[in-house]
């Protein structure tokens, strides 16, 4: 019975994007209906520069967005993990994590208000004119993936003994040289999880691009969803098992490189 629950649900989940995958290699226009085996939307997608470039510039935000979230999220669950109470701690762990409670539509639109009161303080202090695009959905996402990047990080710190820190010490090692050679090595399946983590929410998110963009800062899940208003196409098909093909390539190459360091052993050399 277990097995049959297993297989439904499996079934559920991955029918869909298979059914998906299989009508991408379609030659008919109509996203949804078989024509015979093709290779033309795949081609129609690699000419599409706007698709290419959306694609391009929500990468480049990702990655900037999920490396400021590391360095600020990683101080705040360091923060959090390793000082013990002080004045406002409550305070700052609310904040620190607020957007992994709030609705994507509130953060969304108080990032919008932020940036509108920036933008007009810029201009009329500093006659600057600053406009949404690229740099505001970098700002906004790096915020969202803060808070998951600070909660593992400090589960991370939380599991760890501070006999560890407290030997280094106890032996001479200042508290930069603590945290350079013991805590962070320690730190680092953390931030790791969590740049991998926010990189992904930036990737998907397409409800916070949407109010704090602007014209130059169009984002592939932003395009994407633009287009369902007009009626999909198949390259959007095509799009889709790309990015299944590259995520599952990603998954292959990490599976590979854990296997091997199993393999190896902790005394391999």
């Amino acid at each position: 019975m277990r097995r049959v629950g297993l297989a439904v649900g499996l079934s559920f989940l991955w029918l869909p994007i298979l059914l998906l995958v299989g009508y991408a290699f379609s030659a008919d226009r109509i996203p949804f209906q078989w024509g015979g085996f093709s290779l033309r939307w795949f081609a129609a997608l690699a000419a599409n520069e706007r698709m290419l470039e959306a694609a391009w510039l929500s990468l480049r935000i990702a990655a900037g967005a999920a490396t400021l979230a590391v360095l600020l999220g990683g101080m705040a669950g360091w923060v959090l993990a390793r000082h013990g109470p002080f004045r406002g701690r409550a305070v700052f762990g609310a904040l620190a994590g607020a957007p992994l409670v709030l609705p994507e539509v509130v953060t969304g639109l108080s990032l919008l208000l932020l940036f509108v009161v920036l933008q007009g303080w810029a201009e009329a202090a500093l006659g600057w004119q600053v406009g949404r695009g690229a740099a505001t959905v970098l700002l906004a996402h790096a915020t969202l993936g803060l808070a998951y990047v600070a909660v593992v990080v400090q589960a991370r710190l939380a599991g760890m003994d501070p006999a560890l820190e407290e030997a280094a010490a106890d032996l001479g090692a200042g508290p930069f040289t603590v945290f350079r050679t013991v805590t962070l090595p320690l730190m680092a399946p953390a931030l790791v999880a969590g740049w991998l983590l926010a990189f992904t929410l930036s990737l998907d998110d397409v409800v916070v691009a949407s109010f704090v963009s602007g014209p130059a800062g169009t984002t592939l899940p932003m395009l994407v969803f633009s287009q369902l208003r007009i009626g999909l196409t198949p390259e959007i098909n095509a799009l889709a098992t790309v990015i299944l093909a590259l995520a599952g390539l990603a998954v292959g190459a990490a599976a590979l490189i854990l296997g091997r360091n199993g393999r190896r052993g902790p005394g391999a050399g």
